[in-house]
């Protein structure tokens, strides 16, 4: 298929020249951009066209960090303002029911939420596996190929229950056996390391305080086998630290160091409290980050502070984290959010509107070691592509400069969205999916779950 878009108001490509192409075009052979410029396109042979007339497109944004199965349990009453261990011990009460059905449904409304907001590659760190249940790894696989989204999932884990001096309850949690079997049944089934593959795997023990010493550390040596990368949640909250320090002697950071997880495999998620020394150490290992700010105001976790952190060799993406600690999955919102709360801290020049949006593309692609393959629009990079038309409501006296309205006017979702050549949203819709099925599904599932 051969694909021409032509007479876009603006193409942010997002590349290392950083250009913004005006009256552009964007010419696209299956699903890799062939070539890309400004003015009248060359006379190429096409199959389709389209017109960008009145429209700004970026590349897709690249989702580092997220829950899917939780979008089934947002705004829960019981725990709409609690601290992050209190939220977790009453909800892994609730999560311990979930079965394929509910991981699959949830999958395909999750990612379809996020492809609104403009995301084209995402990942999941699904680590809950309740008992008689081990394969919710391929439900989401066939929710992502419901969707068409490129996925990155993560087979997370928890193996430290309560009893044995963890936070979760025994019906949530496996033995190592069982997850280091399955964790490489995963790998060899789904991993696709080929270039602007679809469908990748990275194994992400769920967190210090729910997964054994031991399971870290073999983690990185099946990691290190197979090529893959590593993922965890660290220094969300200032209970981790008591935690970690309680029970190990270590902050997170040292803890994790003295496991062998400091290295360019690793990337992790929210990294909200870090002395000056943490951020040396990340930054020296080339570690990644996944920033969660509409979590960590959600739950009051705190600030991270990435406004010192990007000066460093810390990889940074965003994250909207699981949909019940945010309760939306809207990256948009999460973008704007990055910007915002690091006003808060660091003052109004902190984070422009072009940071946020680089650190939700480029940024994201980074972390996860695909920066070649996605990311930005160039010569040679997969057709993810993402549109915007001008004349809506929310930009109305705000088309000075177009690019950056659309984090300070708070675009509120893409009206076009392209993943690996194939369009997936026209016109603010769905090409192939019916919203209006899945959302039912998803109210009636949550609702049994919840016992409401």
């Amino acid at each position: 298929m051969k694909t021409l878009i032509r007479d876009a108001d603006i193409i942010a490509t997002f590349d290392s020249r950083n250009r913004e192409i005006k009256n552009g075009w964007i010419y696209i052979v299956d699903n890799v951009i062939k070539d890309l410029g400004a003015g009248e396109p060359p006379d190429v042979e096409k199959d389709r066209e389209i017109s960008g007339k009145g429209m700004v497109f970026l590349p897709g944004f690249v989702n580092v960090h997220h829950h899917f199965y939780q979008s089934l349990f947002r705004s829960v009453p019981e725990v709409a303002s609690a601290k992050l261990f209190d939220w977790l011990v009453f909800l892994y009460e609730k999560w311990k029911n979930i079965d394929e059905e509910a991981v699959m449904i949830s999958t395909v409304v999750a990612t379809m939420e996020l492809m609104k907001s403009g995301v084209t590659t995402t990942t999941d760190h699904l680590y809950l596996f309740p008992k008689g249940h081990p394969n919710l790894i391929d439900a989401e696989m066939e929710g992502a190929d419901i969707t068409g989204i490129r996925f990155y999932a993560t087979r997370g884990s928890m193996s430290l229950s309560k009893k044995d001096g963890g936070l979760p309850p025994d019906s949530v949690v496996q033995t190592e056996d069982e997850i280091i079997k399955d964790s490489i049944r995963v790998v060899e089934k789904y991993h696709d390391s080929s270039p602007f593959s679809m469908r990748r795997v990275a194994l992400a023990p769920c967190s210090p305080f729910s997964v054994t010493e031991d399971l870290m550390k073999e983690t990185v040596e099946i990691a290190e086998k197979y090529d893959l990368l590593i993922h965890t949640h660290l220094a969300e909250t200032k209970d981790e630290e008591e935690f970690c320090l309680s029970k190990f002697g270590l902050r997170p950071v040292d803890y994790m160091e003295k496991l062998g997880w400091l290295n360019p495999r690793a990337w992790f998620a929210h990294l909200v409290h870090l002395s000056d020394k943490d951020i040396e150490k990340l930054s020296d290992n080339g570690v990644g980050m996944s920033h969660c700010p509409t979590s960590n105001m959600r739950l009051g976790s705190g600030i991270a502070r990435v406004t010192e952190m990007k000066k460093t060799d810390i990889r940074i993406g965003l994250g909207v984290d699981g949909s019940s600690s945010n309760d939306t999955g809207n990256f948009l919102m999460e973008i704007r959010n990055a910007m915002l709360l690091q006003r808060v801290k660091y003052g109004a020049d902190a984070i422009s509107p072009r940071e946020a949006l680089k650190m939700g593309s480029m940024g994201g692609a980074s972390v996860l070691r695909m920066d070649r393959e996605i990311g930005s629009i160039e010569k040679g990079k997969a057709a993810d592509i993402i549109g915007f038309k001008m004349d809506r409501l929310e930009f109305a006296g705000g088309l000075d400069d177009p690019v950056a309205s659309l984090v300070l006017c708070d675009a509120k979702q893409v009206d076009f969205s392209m993943i690996n050549g194939e369009v997936v949203i026209e016109n603010g819709n769905f090409v192939k999916l019916n919203e209006k099925d899945f959302i039912e599904k998803q109210n009636a599932i949550s609702k049994k779950l919840l016992g409401y």
